[in-house]
């Protein structure tokens, strides 16, 4: 899947709401619809993205659609996850400041699914070394482990996570990741939050 092509893919709709000719929200709904009947679960408002879990596998996370992604302009693409991390990645470069991806919807939204490829992005995006890689495979293989322990079936989702959380991902010096994932029980992510906010 080459630029060109990936490009033609995504004809379909308004890429970006903010582009609609109407603001009401039977546009709104109208345009997702229609991206989402042809598989294209993301659609930008301005710098957000916006997504519609699939409930199936799409051919849209492999090494070629990241490497697609790597250090080109949020705009150029189509809208995908991989943009959206990219940029939080270069930008904290070039403003040399913390920045974070906040993920929210209801049950079932695929929130935990975006926090595994936003982190698989960055396992293969970054500098690459021996240590690091040993903190990439933990990173990746916490998520399971939590999900054992603390995901239960809900009305829309059978596998709900229960608790909240707190992904933290340190950068050393050569901008490699050096810490790996926290999380934290729902009781404990207000106050986890507000301690940080004092702490700032």
């Amino acid at each position: 899947c080459d630029v060109k092509s990936l490009t033609a893919r995504d004809h379909v709709g308004i890429q970006d709401f903010v582009l609609l000719d109407e603001t009401t929200e039977a546009a709104f709904l109208s345009n997702l619809k229609k991206r989402f009947c042809k598989d294209l679960i993301y659609t930008y408002i301005g710098t957000l993205l916006v997504s519609v879990n699939p409930y199936k596998e799409l051919d849209i996370y492999n090494k070629k659609q990241m490497d697609l992604y790597m250090g080109v302009n949020f705009f150029e693409l189509p809208p995908h996850i991989y943009a959206l991390a990219d940029n939080a990645y270069h930008t904290m470069l070039t403003e040399f400041n913390n920045h974070f991806i906040l993920i929210s919807g209801e049950s079932g939204a695929g929130k935990t699914e975006a926090s595994k490829k936003i982190l698989q992005y960055y396992a293969v995006s970054c500098p690459s070394t021996t240590l690091l890689n040993t903190v990439r495979d933990k990173m990746l293989m916490s998520n399971p482990v939590l999900e054992a322990f603390g995901n239960a079936k809900t009305l829309k989702n059978d596998n709900s996570s229960r608790f909240g959380k707190y992904m933290d991902i340190q950068f050393d010096s050569q901008v490699r990741i050096s810490s790996q994932i926290q999380s934290v029980p729902e009781m404990h992510f207000k106050e986890l939050l507000q301690k940080r906010k004092t702490e700032s």
